[in-house]
């Protein structure tokens, strides 16, 4: 005769998996609305991802881009060259202590273009919260700060 302890009640559910099942489908919804904008400005989401960084972080390596966005650096490198051959983005000349690294920065063509997906997405978030009901619209103002935290942002 096996001895197994008899089990407890089933312990309530956490309020944060609760939350965390509320949010998910909500926020990969909205991801994806954000996305399709992106495409509709001839941009793919990861494209604009990488324009993105490489915007904040002017004179990037490839290596270190590749690190930053968990990618190989052949697949790095092939998306880099996809993104010079569309005008998006440079090379910056080897810096004098290491000629081996080759950084890339954002052309007046790839500001361009994370300008209009910003302004693409921005419309769209726009559009979408005007039809919320002004409580609505404040308990996502309310809620954007720890969204941003949420999402990794300092």
């Amino acid at each position: 005769m096996s001895s197994v302890p008899p089990r407890g009640p089933t312990p309530p559910r956490d309020d944060v998996h609760a939350l965390a099942e509320a949010l998910r489908p909500a926020l990969l919804r909205v991801s994806r609305h954000l996305r399709r904008e992106a495409l509709k400005a001839g941009v793919s989401a990861l494209d604009a991802q990488l324009l993105t960084v490489i915007k904040k972080n002017p004179g990037i390596g490839g290596g270190e881009l590749a690190e930053l966005e968990q990618m190989t650096r052949p697949s790095m490198s092939s998306h880099l060259k996809r993104l010079e051959a569309a005008g998006w983005i440079n090379r910056d000349p080897a810096r004098a202590e290491d000629r081996r690294r080759v950084g890339v920065r954002l052309t007046a063509a790839g500001q361009a273009a994370l300008a209009t997906i910003r302004r693409r997405r921005n419309d769209w978030l726009a559009a979408h919260l005007a039809a919320l009901s002004p409580e609505a619209r404040a308990a996502i103002a309310a809620a954007a700060g720890a969204l941003g935290q949420l999402a990794g942002d300092r």
